[in-house]
């Protein structure tokens, strides 16, 4: 508790040196206050703002300079109890980002898709995670990697908190979504609908064959 308390009669003459205290125990609680964001801002991090796309199903962010990275993404792995799965165990690689939930039809119709991209492009330097969402059942989202033969992991999120870390502003009614990352981990593409990989792989090449800038 902040020590900002004054007797409620004090002795003659000692206004004046009583009102200049409460001033300053006021200037101190606000600058305590301003010292802490909503949960949003906290967890976010990250210096990427979406923007609405007016329609567009596909968003590019160039030149690389321009794009905003995103905030500590990590949360439980779905597969392995007890396991974390974050994009920070990829420093320096491309990170694929694909919201699904088992739930969603179209998820399904372009996971071979996704799987078929990251074995093409795993051997140079580019990495995947899944973020399942919406699916209390646990077991069911399982059941989707095994019997789609997923390869990469997932982060089980049925709440979407872990996409407090694309900010505030980012959809999170359209699934599928799927995001690429560049080596520096900032956002250089979104898609906001179902793929093919014809759709992807090319992106993904060009996002990972990029120099440093």
């Amino acid at each position: 508790m902040i020590g900002c308390t004054a007797s409620t009669e004090p002795p003659a003459g000692s206004a004046r040196r009583v009102v200049p205290v409460l001033l300053a125990c006021v200037a101190l609680v606000v600058t305590l206050a301003g010292c802490s964001g909503g949960k949003d801002a906290v967890a976010s991090g990250g210096t990427f703002e979406f923007v609405s796309p007016g329609g567009r199903t596909e968003i590019f962010y160039d030149p690389p300079s321009s794009r905003g990275t995103i905030g500590k993404l990590a949360g439980p792995d779905l597969m392995t109890e007890g396991k974390t799965t974050s994009v920070q165990d990829y420093p320096g690689k491309v990170v694929v980002l694909n919201l699904w939930g088992q739930w969603c039809g179209p998820c399904r119709a372009e996971a071979p898709a996704l799987e078929k991209v990251y074995a093409a492009t795993k051997d140079s330097g580019v990495a995947f995670i899944g973020i399942n969402v919406r699916d209390p059942q646990q077991d069911k989202a399982q059941d989707f990697v095994v019997d789609n033969k997923v390869g990469y992991p997932s982060i089980y999120d049925p709440s979407m908190r872990t996409l407090l870390a694309l900010g505030g502003n980012f959809p999170t009614s359209v699934i599928p979504t799927t995001l690429i990352l560049d080596r520096q981990h900032r956002v250089a593409a979104v898609f906001l609908r179902s793929l093919l990989a014809d759709d992807l792989q090319p992106i993904v090449q060009k996002i990972a064959s990029e120099e440093a800038q």
